[in-house]
C-alpha cells in the first residue's frame, strides 16, 4: 500500500553557500560514489588517519558470514587514538572535556588531564587484578568518571559494560550476572531533577544476588553517607591517591596492544521479551565507523564546542560523547542533569554561556521543552549555534521546524540521525551540504547501503512502506551477542539472508530520501491498511495544543484494530470533549479518515525509557492486561 500522506512535508531546506564554502566534505554524492565502486578502498582510506601499532592485511573478511571482520590483521587500541596520539601534539592542553553539575559546578579537563586520570584510574583496575579480556560493569552517574572509566577499561583491553544510572536493582544484576563481571564502578549517588538517585545502594541490593563481583569502587558525588563493606568496597577517590596508583605506574600507563577485533564494550538493549541482549563492539572497525560520521556529519572544527545530550551509559553517549569526540580531537561539553531544572531554559543558558556550536540531542527531549513555550529559549542568545542535530527516534515535522526555527533561528542545518545500538554509528544521516526534508533522515552516510524491501525481501517501488535494510556490512558494526551468537544470527540475519534487518519499517521517496516509520511492532493495521504510529502521532503533535502523543493498536472486531492514542497537552490548554473531536479530526485531515483514533485519552506523562523513547508495547500490554515483558529500562 502506498503510503504517502501530508506528513511529508513539501519543499527542502537547501544549506547557505557559506555552510557548503565551510564544509569538511563538499560533495555527498561524491563520496557516495567512491564508495559504491571501491567499499574496502574508501573505509581503508578512512582508517588511514588513526594510528595503528600494525596495519591490517584484509579491510573486510566476508568468509564467514555474518560474522564479518574489518581490518583484519590490524592492531590499534582506541584509547590509543583518543588521547596518547592527541597529548604528544599541540593539543595536550586543548579542553578535551567541560562539565556543569546540575547544583552548578563546573569541571574541565585539557586532553592531558583527561590522559593523565584515565592512566591512573587504568593502573587501579589493573592493581585490583582486571587484565584483557575481563568484563567491568560501570553504573554511574553523568559525572567525568563514566567516560574515564570507560576509557581506563579500554586502554588495558578490558570489556566494559555500562548500565544506565538509575537501572532498577533487577536490571543491574542481570547485566551483572550475564557479563560475569569482577568489578564494579558506582558512585555514592546522582543527582538528577533535583532529586538524589541512590546508586550505592542500588548496587548493593544487586550484589547480595551477583556472584562474579569481587570490587566496587565507589565515586564520592553526593557526599551523604553509604554503607561500605570492607574487603570489596573502595572510594574511587582514596585509590587514585593511594601508593597502589604511584606503585603501578601513578600518572603513566602503557596503552595494552589490541587486535582490531578485539572486544572493546558490551552495550545491552532490550528486547519486547525475555532478558536483554549484550551487543559486542570492537576496538577496529568501531573506531573508524564513529569517528568518520561524526566528523563528516556534524562538520566538527578544531575551535568547536560540541554537544551531545545524551548520557554515556546509551550507545548514542558511547559513540558520541565519549569515543568520537576525543578520536577527532574535539572539545565536548557534558551536562549531568535534567534538560528543565530548575527551570526549563536550563538547556538555553548552557548553551549561551559555553558557546556551543553544535547541539545533538533527542526528538522527546525537544517536544518536552516544546510544551514551555518559545519565551525560555527566546530570553537567550543561542548565535554560537551553527548545526543541530537530531537522534534516537524519527522526529516529527512539526518538531523539526521548531528546532530549526526557534533554536537553530533558521541558519542552522539539521542532522537527522537514523542509527542503533547494533550499527554503532550513523546508518542514514545527511550531511550538512544535503538538502532537507523535514522528518526524513536523508540518504545512507558514504559506505553504508540501505533499502527497503518488501516480505519476500524485494524492493518495493517508491513511496511505498516496506521493511529497513542494510545490504552492505560497515564498520561500526555488531559482531555478535554476547555468548549467544546463535541469536545474533536470527534475529538480524535471518529473515533476508545477506541482509541485515533493522526491525524498522520505512519508505524511500522519488528522491532517494529515508522515511523511518518506526519499529515494525509499532505499526497498527486498520481495515487491511498499515499506519505507523509515529505518523499518527506526528499528525496529533502538529495540532497547536499538544505537545507529545503515543498511539496503539488494539483488537477491534471488524476492523482487527484501532488506533488508541494518549495525549499530552501543551500549557494553557485543558482537556475537553470538543478537544477529542477536535483532534480527531485533526488527524483526519492529516492522514484521511482510515486513521482517525478511536479513543483519544489525555495523560499528564508517558511510559519511556530512560532513553526518552515512548514504550508503546507497555501502553498496550497495560490496555489488554499482559504481561509488561522487559521493563528493566523503563523510567521511573
Amino acid at each position: 500500500m502506498s503510503n504517502e500522506s501530508s506528513q511529508e512535508p513539501q519543499g527542502c531546506f537547501v544549506p547557505s553557500p557559506d555552510v557548503i564554502a565551510n564544509a569538511n566534505i563538499k560533495s555527498y554524492e561524491a563520496m557516495a560514489r567512491w564508495a559504491q565502486e571501491d567499499l574496502p578502498g574508501f573505509w581503508a582510506a578512512q582508517a588511514e588517519q588513526f594510528e595503528w601499532f600494525r596495519k591490517w592485511d584484509t579491510v573486510l573478511d566476508e568468509s564467514n558470514a555474518p560474522f564479518y571482520q574489518w581490518f583484519v590483521g590490524g592492531k590499534t587500541n582506541i584509547v590509543y587514538n583518543c588521547l596518547d596520539r592527541h597529548v604528544a601534539t599541540w593539543r595536550r592542553n586543548k579542553l578535551a572535556l567541560i562539565w556543569e553539575g546540575e547544583n552548578g559546578e563546573v569541571r574541565t579537563f585539557s586532553y592531558h588531564a583527561l590522559n593523565r586520570e584515565v592512566c591512573k584510574f587504568a593502573n587501579v583496575l589493573r592493581s585490583m587484578g582486571v587484565k584483557k579480556g575481563d568484563r567491568v560493569t560501570i553504573y554511574m552517574g553523568r559525572v567525568p568518571e563514566l567516560p574515564i572509566a570507560m576509557l581506563a577499561c579500554a586502554k588495558i583491553g578490558a570489556v566494559h559494560s555500562v548500565v544506565y544510572g538509575g537501572f532498577s536493582v533487577e536490571a543491574l544484576h542481570g547485566r551483572l550476572e550475564d557479563s560475569e563481571s569482577n568489578v564494579c564502578i558506582t558512585c555514592d549517588g546522582s543527582y538528577m531533577n533535583g532529586k538524589i538517585v541512590e546508586l550505592k545502594r542500588i548496587v548493593d541490593e544487586a550484589l547480595k544476588r551477583a556472584a562474579t563481583v569481587e570490587h566496587v569502587i565507589v565515586f564520592k558525588r553526593i557526599g551523604h553517607d553509604v554503607p561500605m563493606e570492607q574487603g570489596r568496597d573502595y572510594w574511587w577517590h582514596e585509590l587514585m591517591g593511594l601508593p597502589v596508583a604511584r606503585a603501578n605506574g601513578g600518572n603513566r600507563c602503557e596503552t595494552e596492544i589490541m587486535d582490531a577485533e578485539d572486544p572493546l564494550f558490551m552495550l545491552y538493549t532490550s528486547g519486547t521479551t525475555g532478558k536483554p541482549k549484550a551487543i559486542l563492539h570492537t576496538h577496529g572497525g568501531y573506531m573508524v565507523g564513529t569517528a568518520t560520521t561524526l566528523k563528516w556529519v556534524f562538520d566538527l572544527k578544531e575551535d568547536d564546542r560540541y554537544w551531545c545530550a545524551a548520557d554515556p551509559g546509551w550507545i548514542t553517549g558511547h559513540s558520541y560523547i565519549v569515543y568520537a569526540p576525543l578520536l577527532v580531537g574535539a572539545t565536548s561539553f557534558m551536562y549531568e542533569g535534567a534538560p528543565t531544572y530548575p527551570y526549563p531554559n536550563r538547556w538555553w543558558s548552557m548553551v549561551e554561556k559555553y558557546g556551543i556550536n553544535v547541539l545533538y540531542c533527542a526528538p522527546t527531549a525537544l517536544r518536552g521543552l516544546m510544551r514551555f513555550g518559545e519565551a525560555w529559549p527566546n530570553r537567550h542568545d543561542l548565535s554560537s549555534l551553527r548545526l543541530l542535530g537530531s537522534v534516537g527516534e524519527p522526529i516529527n515535522p512539526e518538531a523539526w521546524r521548531w528546532y530549526h526555527r526557534v533554536i537553530g533561528k533558521e541558519n542552522c542545518p539539521i542532522m537527522d540521525t537514523w542509527w542503533q545500538t547494533e550499527t554503532g554509528m550513523f546508518m542514514i544521516t545527511p550531511l550538512p551540504v544535503v538538502d532537507l526534508k523535514p522528518g526524513s533522515a536523508t540518504r545512507p552516510f558514504p559506505g553504508v547501503e540501505a533499502d527497503v524491501v518488501d516480505e519476500h525481501g524485494d524492493p518495493v517501488a517508491a513511496g511505498d512502506e516496506g521493511y529497513l535494510v542494510l545490504t552492505k556490512p560497515w564498520p561500526a558494526m555488531l559482531r555478535t551477542i554476547y555468548r549467544d551468537p546463535d541469536r545474533y544470527v536470527t534475529q538480524y540475519w535471518s529473515k533476508y539472508p545477506g541482509k541485515y534487518f533493522t526491525g524498522d519499517s520505512a519508505r524511500k521517496d522519488a528522491d532517494g530520501y529515508f522515511w523511518i516509520i518506526g519499529r515494525v511492532d509499532d505499526v497498527i493495521k486498520v481495515s487491511g491498511y498499515r499506519l505507523g504510529t509515529a505518523e499518527i502521532e506526528s499528525a496529533l503533535v502538529s495540532h497547536h495544543a499538544v505537545a507529545e502523543a503515543a498511539a496503539i493498536g488494539l483488537p477491534h472486531e471488524i476492523k482487527g484494530n484501532a488506533i488508541h492514542t494518549y495525549v499530552i497537552l501543551k500549557a494553557g490548554n485543558e482537556p475537553s470533549d470538543a478537544l477529542i473531536e477536535e483532534l480527531k479530526a485533526h488527524v483526519g485531515h492529516e492522514l484521511g479518515p482510515i486513521a482517525k483514533p478511536e479513543k483519544i485519552t489525555f495523560v499528564p506523562q508517558l511510559p519511556k525509557t530512560r532513553s526518552g523513547k515512548i514504550m508503546r508495547r507497555v501502553l498496550r500490554a497495560r490496555a489488554l492486561g499482559l504481561p509488561e515483558g522487559d521493563i528493566t529500562t523503563l523510567e521511573e
